[in-house]
């Protein structure tokens, strides 16, 4: 009795992720809806191949039909179109194969050896891609079940030729949806995020009495916004790609210089990333042993400075409009001028103890690298 409870809240479970997937999908444009609206068309497009292969051709090849579909319809125009044509390479190469070596040699067993050997060889070209395998797989059905004759395979030709004009069709009816907007402020999203821990920490330094707990929950955080910035590259490349061949257009244009702009700006988040972690762990340790009281309280106020005008900037790289270059160079400039401000502070002030002065060192070290990595991508970033 537990174990039918148990296989019922499963399945309860599983009908309401599926409920709320759909939900999602209705609300409005994402990712749940181009997966469902991909499906819909998936399925439209194979019935329609198969009825129609159904009708025109022989039964032994009307199945070439619906799965030339589901190899049209991919996530975007562009791979749809690779994967189609290379299907249809792979197909004529297997259905060469077994008729040439069915009319030369016959059908028989070692004939079928010599078709599998070279048909795996020949799925190995590299223009061939992912669809390589069916060079082998076509043409055994060419040559076992057409005994490699010149008609069966019109027939298969005939076959793939509806199965792709079935599924191009499909998304030249209804392109797949473009999210360029949506990726920038995947990208803008992130800064803030960034931005925010970095005014958060100048906030930590500057309170006479800060909690203990305050940056161990950053600390856990990292990961996931590790894997939050390759997901939305991941996003990126594929709306990069989406935009190829694609006859649906962006609202307001300019996707050509945004995404890439985008993808840039990323990778300068990701860098900076690295010493952001490093700054959080250095102030939740000395939350945590009592040392970030030791810092002068100077010092405590410049480095505080030196993380806004920091935050600053990165706010404006993630901007989702083109940022003026002299102003962000200028920004990224007044953070440099903050933090050799501290520099000078922290050489001209008398030492403090061998643990403060090593937690300074390693704060301003960090500042300094992050500050470094913010310019290489200003020419990209910036671009008007």
């Amino acid at each position: 009795m537990p174990g039918a409870v148990d296989a019922a809240r499963r399945t309860w479970l599983a009908v309401t992720r599926q409920a709320d997937y759909l939900r999602r999908a209705a609300q409005g444009a994402g990712a749940e809806r181009d997966e469902v609206l991909l499906g819909a068309k998936t399925v439209t497009a194979a019935m329609a191949a198969w009825v129609l292969a159904r009708h025109l051709l022989p039964p032994s090849v009307s199945t070439f039909a619906p799965f030339t579909a589901l190899v049209a319809l991919q996530a975007t125009v562009y791979r749809s179109v690779r994967d189609c044509l290379q299907y249809v390479l792979a197909m004529t190469a297997g259905a060469t194969l077994a008729a040439a070596l069915a009319a030369s040699a016959g059908v028989h067993g070692w004939t079928f050896g010599i078709l599998t050997l070279v048909a795996l060889c020949v799925g190995k070209v590299r223009r061939l891609g992912q669809q390589g395998t069916q060079v082998a797989i076509v043409g055994f059905f060419a040559f076992s079940s057409g005994q490699g004759q010149i008609a069966y395979i019109g027939h298969l030709v005939a076959a793939v030729g509806i199965g792709a004009f079935c599924g191009l069709a499909a998304h030249l009816v209804l392109a797949p949806a473009r999210h360029t907007r949506h990726r920038q402020q995947a990208v803008t999203d992130l800064y803030t995020t960034l931005a925010q821990r970095l005014n958060d920490l100048a906030d930590t330094l500057e309170a006479s009495d800060p909690a203990p707990d305050r940056l161990r929950p950053w600390r856990r955080d990292w990961h996931g916004l590790s894997a939050q910035c390759d997901h939305i590259r991941h996003a990126i490349d594929t709306e990069i790609e989406n935009g190829r061949m694609n006859p649906r257009r962006t609202v307001g244009g300019g996707a050509r210089e945004a995404l890439p702009r985008a993808r840039e700006a990323l990778t300068v988040a990701e860098r900076g990333m690295d010493h952001l972690r490093s700054m959080t762990r250095t102030l939740d340790y000395a939350l945590d042993t009592g040392e970030l009281g030791d810092l002068p309280a100077a010092f405590r106020t410049r480095f505080s400075a030196v993380l806004r005008a920091a935050a600053t900037a990165m706010e404006m790289i993630g901007q989702a409009s083109p940022t003026d270059p002299d102003l962000l160079d200028a920004r990224i400039d007044q953070a440099a001028t903050e933090l050799d401000r501290a520099q000078q502070q922290e050489r001209a002030t008398p030492k403090p103890s061998p643990t403060a002065h090593a937690l300074q060192g390693t704060l301003l070290t960090d500042a300094g690298r992050l500050l470094t990595d913010l310019r290489p991508g200003l020419p990209s970033v910036a671009s008007t």
